[in-house]
């Protein structure tokens, strides 16, 4: 039941991307073009996503657990350290560059669009390098250093 969740949550989620024009790198760009020929329409499509989100969040959190699970999964840290500026300047320069994010990413792969394949590989070997830089040492390397 838990996958079948998953499936309708991210069919959902891929379907209001399509609908807003999340996926189509053009339409982002002109958001983010503020100097120039600036597109506000995003500008309500994160409008709504704010509102709906706090919300929804705090509507669901009254709850004792979630449906198909048996706690909540909720953030605790809320310091901002050197990771977290440079993952999220790095990924501002990547929106900013391409056109697009993660989950919009995905959802235009179904266009069939070289430009889209190239994107997800290099964001795939993104996350693959992250995973190699951000690996803690092994505790014999840390023993003898």
């Amino acid at each position: 039941m838990r996958a079948l969740s998953f499936f309708f949550v991210g069919m959902l989620f891929a379907i209001g991307l399509g609908i807003s024009g999340m996926t189509q790198p053009t339409k982002v760009i002109g958001f983010l073009d503020v100097a120039g020929a600036w597109d506000p329409a995003l500008m309500f499509v994160m409008g709504s996503a704010v509102v709906i989100g706090f919300f929804g969040y705090r509507h669901v959190l009254r709850r004792p657990a979630p449906l198909f699970a048996g706690r909540f999964d909720v953030p605790t840290r809320s310091d901002i350290d050197a990771k977290l500026f440079g993952g999220a300047a790095l990924f501002g320069m990547g929106w900013g560059l391409a056109g697009f994010c993660p989950g919009p990413a995905l959802v235009a792969l179904a266009s069939g669009s070289l430009d889209v394949v190239i994107f997800v590989v290099a964001m795939f070997v993104g996350f693959l390098a992250r995973d190699l830089v951000g690996r803690p040492a092994a505790p014999a390397a840390a023993a003898r250093a």
